[in-house]
């Protein structure tokens, strides 16, 4: 058997006011506090508890990850810890353990277990993985081999339309990319609106 496989969701604490804000200015606190925990929940049931990976919760604020009500009794859960989006990220990739990792966002409401089995299995053939979201940014990033890959997110200009392509722009040109499905992010009224109809 090939290495173990992570699977890490990068999750905020559900909490009223303190989740989806660039949302919440357009539906309000409660639709958008509403919308996360409802993504966040539907997600972790459908690909939490599959055999072909390991999920561990990656969380923030580090003081509410090892909160029960919040999180599933099932799943292991991790801080994310201080520093930028980028530097969180590489942090959750590195530490998620031996073999290929995956980072989803938990606020992607597309997001179904093939996606993931065709993110791994693209890592089978590249050192890197994205998944782009329709904005412009991505909706999850993978590792072949976590643990070398430290400027990737250097410069990342987070929550625009070039999260993706700074991303790329730091993939050292000996490395293989690989792209996953592309899906809609939603950070918006706008999106909310489309993702609802």
């Amino acid at each position: 058997m090939g290495p173990s496989r992570n699977l890490i969701i990068f999750a905020k604490a559900p909490r009223y006011g303190a989740v989806k804000r660039r949302l919440a200015a357009g539906i309000g606190d409660a639709a958008a506090l509403r919308f996360y925990r409802e993504t966040m929940g539907d997600l972790i049931r459908r690909v939490g508890r599959d055999p072909r990976w390991r999920t561990t919760l990656w969380v923030t604020p580090d003081g509410l990850a090892g909160r029960g009500r919040f999180w599933p009794w099932h799943m292991a859960r991790c801080p994310q810890g201080q520093g930028d989006l980028g530097v969180r990220m590489l942090r959750a990739l590195d530490g998620s353990g031996p073999g290929p990792a995956l980072l989803v966002g938990s606020d992607i409401p597309g997001v179904e277990a093939a996606h993931l089995a065709e993110a791994f299995a693209l890592l089978a053939r590249n050192d890197v993985v994205f998944g782009p979201a329709e904005d412009g940014g991505f909706w999850l990033v993978g590792l072949r081999r976590p643990g070398r890959h430290v400027g990737l997110f250097r410069g990342v200009r987070w929550s625009t339309e070039h999260a993706l392509a700074d991303s790329l722009g730091n993939v050292p040109s000996h490395m293989r990319v690989g792209f996953a499905a592309r899906l809609a992010d939603i950070d918006d009224a706008e999106g909310y609106a489309r993702a609802r109809a």
